[in-house]
């Protein structure tokens, strides 16, 4: 049972460009109430937001653009090569995630709930959910989206997926895999399975 009574809630998680996005989507469209965890991080540290003065007294100035915004990319260079800096980060913007979601899944009036998080399975919402659903694709899969549609440098994406648990880990906890490799009609051949 979910910790939201009267909902029934799906943690979807999966590394970087294996399809989260797209299966949400999809969920969404079969009824679903979806939560892009990751967008909600983003909000989290925007100008007046309240994570915004703590990654500035944990990373410093230089990562501002002109108009006094947190420029990711200029964050993500340190975050994605430095552990420790990630796991600052992490623990600025999680805990503000959770709340985001406790609140989001509260006021929906849907009964299925899909909560997308690429940390789900590390953080405390992996508990609160009903149901692990884990969207996975071969490497190659990956580099190539992350090249194609992010405009990643092969070095870039190699890095960003490389600091990331193994893909093995989170299929192993996971209770439904999608195997996001094929075309998009097998992916949703999928989901309406599951």
């Amino acid at each position: 049972m979910s910790a939201w009574p009267g909902k029934y809630v799906i943690g979807l998680t999966g590394n970087i460009a294996t399809g989260k996005s797209v299966v949400r989507r999809m969920l969404e469209h079969l009824g679903a109430y979806g939560i892009d965890a990751d967008a909600l991080a983003h909000r989290a540290i925007t100008k007046d937001a309240p994570g915004y003065t703590q990654v500035i007294e944990a990373f410093g100035k230089w990562i501002l653009d002109g108009d006094g915004q947190i420029n990711r990319k200029k964050l993500a260079k340190v975050v994605f090569t430095d552990k420790q800096a990630m796991f600052i980060l992490e623990n600025i913007v999680h805990p503000l995630v959770v709340q985001a979601v406790n609140i989001l899944v509260r006021r929906s009036k849907h009964k299925v709930v899909v909560i997308e998080a690429i940390k789900l399975l590390e953080s405390q919402l992996k508990e609160a959910c009903d149901v692990i659903w884990v969207t996975c694709a071969p490497l190659e899969v990956q580099l190539s989206r992350l090249m194609q549609f992010k405009g990643m440098s092969e070095t870039n994406a190699q890095r960003r997926i490389g600091a990331q648990s193994a893909q093995e880990e989170k299929v192993a906890a996971a209770d439904i895999v999608i195997r996001n490799d094929g075309s998009i009609e097998d992916t949703w051949n999928q989901v309406l399975t599951a």
